[in-house]
């Protein structure tokens, strides 16, 4: 099975840039769906981004389009989340996912199986 561990994130006033990284191992990217998803306190939990590497998928939230990027690195193994021009309603715990490798990019938490840790991203206005 899968592993997730996630780095990064951290504070930073609006306006600013941050990357939460997410590293696998067993198994190379290629072979799931991998997404994004962030949980505000008292809110549920919310698709970001989703990605099938295979097919060239790739799905934003409309709320996060333009302004963040998935990168993959086959190398390290690991797929970044670059946010740029943050806002303080992005402040969240922001998790890795990994699903089924399957054409639809699916948005919704349960399509996952397995999750990272989590990482806090804070967004001063």
């Amino acid at each position: 099975q899968p592993q997730l561990v996630q780095s990064g994130g951290g504070l930073v006033q609006a306006g600013g840039s941050l990357r939460v990284s997410c590293a696998k191992s067993g198994g190379a990217f290629s072979t799931y769906n991998m997404a994004w998803f962030r949980q505000a306190p008292g809110k549920d939990r919310e698709f970001v981004v989703g990605s099938n590497w295979i097919h060239g998928n790739i799905n934003y939230a409309n709320s996060v389009k333009g302004r963040f990027t998935v990168i993959r690195d086959n190398v390290k193994n690991t797929l970044d989340l670059q946010m740029d021009n943050l806002k303080p309603e992005d402040t969240a715990v922001y998790y890795c996912a990994a699903g089924v490798p399957e054409v639809v990019v699916h948005t919704i938490d349960s399509k996952y199986d397995h999750w990272g840790q989590g990482t806090q991203v804070t967004v001063s206005s």
